[in-house]
């Protein structure tokens, strides 16, 4: 195989991780999202729709969120405004979606038996978490004014919470990867000591 076949296969190797991992992004995303709503509802008893409107308040005002947590207080755990929301949502799906096309593109350059990728999607997960947490979250505060909500989010809503959440989404995504770019074949290193 020549150079430029090989750079061909591994650039088209890439680009379907990449597609793949926005699509296991997406889905983790969403999957996270709707655990991260009924547990701010039911345990939290802080609204629905709160969590939306904290992932908002990194770029809006957080009228929304705080007024979603006064009514949760007050016993309606439903209060909905639709921009907020859309914000949040957008912010949230887009940030899977982009770390998913990471994870994708890693899978794809070193590809993995499925159980592998499906850890490593876990793992991926935290590593997203501790990122967001210690870089990411206190730089958009900084950039966009959020503040401490946006800053300390993950102490806001729980290290427990933030953490499965965060569990979720690795592992929807690494189920993901690996039903589409794992190796379903043994490396030839295995079975040449297999067969001695």
């Amino acid at each position: 195989m020549s150079a430029t076949t090989s750079v061909v296969r591994r650039s088209a190797a890439i680009k379907r991780g990449i597609t793949v991992g926005v699509i296991g992004g997406l889905l983790g995303a969403a999957l996270m999202a709707m655990y991260a709503m009924v547990v701010s509802a039911t345990v939290k008893d802080v609204g629905f729709f709160t969590p939306l409107y904290h992932i908002a308040s990194a770029f809006i005002d957080p009228t929304a969120m705080m007024t979603s947590i006064e009514d949760a207080a007050g016993g309606d755990a439903t209060y909905f405004t639709a921009g907020p929301a859309v914000v949040g949502l957008v912010v949230h799906m887009m940030t899977g979606a982009v770390a998913g096309a990471l994870f994708g593109a890693l899978v794809a350059l070193r590809p993995a038996p499925r159980w592998v990728v499906v850890l490593a999607g876990a793992a991926f997960g935290v590593v997203v978490m501790l990122v967001n947490n210690f870089i990411g979250l206190p730089l958009v505060a900084d950039l966009f004014g959020g503040g401490d909500p946006i800053a300390d989010m993950p102490s806001i809503v729980g290290w427990g919470t933030f953490t499965v959440e965060h569990l979720i989404y690795g592992l929807a995504l690494g189920a993901v990867a690996a039903a589409r770019l794992a190796t379903t074949t043994v490396p030839s290193r295995r079975l040449a000591t297999r067969s001695a």
